[in-house]
């Protein structure tokens, strides 16, 4: 899933928690946070500040609102604020964020940053051919 998706899907459970009133302090405080990151990255745009301001419980509404100014400013790739989505996510919907945690347990030489879906197809493990008798 993409840094996008994350950010929105934090906001939206960080909004959902608030309105709920089941909100406890590591949430809020852990929304408080991505919304003051995101802040600092977004600069001096007063539409995403107001937007930042609702309290939106749909990640689709915050994508559509704020996904632009996301892409734009580089917020979507920042590293502080993706991990400030995760921790905000964790704590306020954890099935939700299990969905973005990726375990790589093996990567079978694949390295380095992939622009594009990638799909590894792994068959059974072949032996190695022995040696032919002289």
């Amino acid at each position: 899933m993409s840094g996008l998706e994350l950010i929105v899907a934090a906001l939206a459970a960080g909004a959902s928690a608030g309105v709920t009133n089941t909100a406890t302090a590591a949430v809020q405080d852990a929304y408080a946070g991505l919304k003051k990151a995101l802040r600092g990255r977004l600069g001096d745009s007063t539409d995403a500040w107001q937007v930042l301001e609702s309290d939106e419980t749909q990640p689709d509404v915050w994508r559509a609102r704020l996904g632009d100014q996301l892409i734009t400013s580089g917020a979507f790739e920042n590293a502080d604020i993706l991990a400030a989505a995760r921790r905000l996510l964790t704590a306020a919907d954890p099935p939700a964020a299990k969905a973005f945690n990726i375990t790589v347990e093996t990567n079978h030489g694949a390295v380095g940053e992939f622009q594009a879906p990638v799909t590894f197809h792994q068959g059974p493990t072949v032996p190695p051919t022995p040696p032919a008798a002289s």
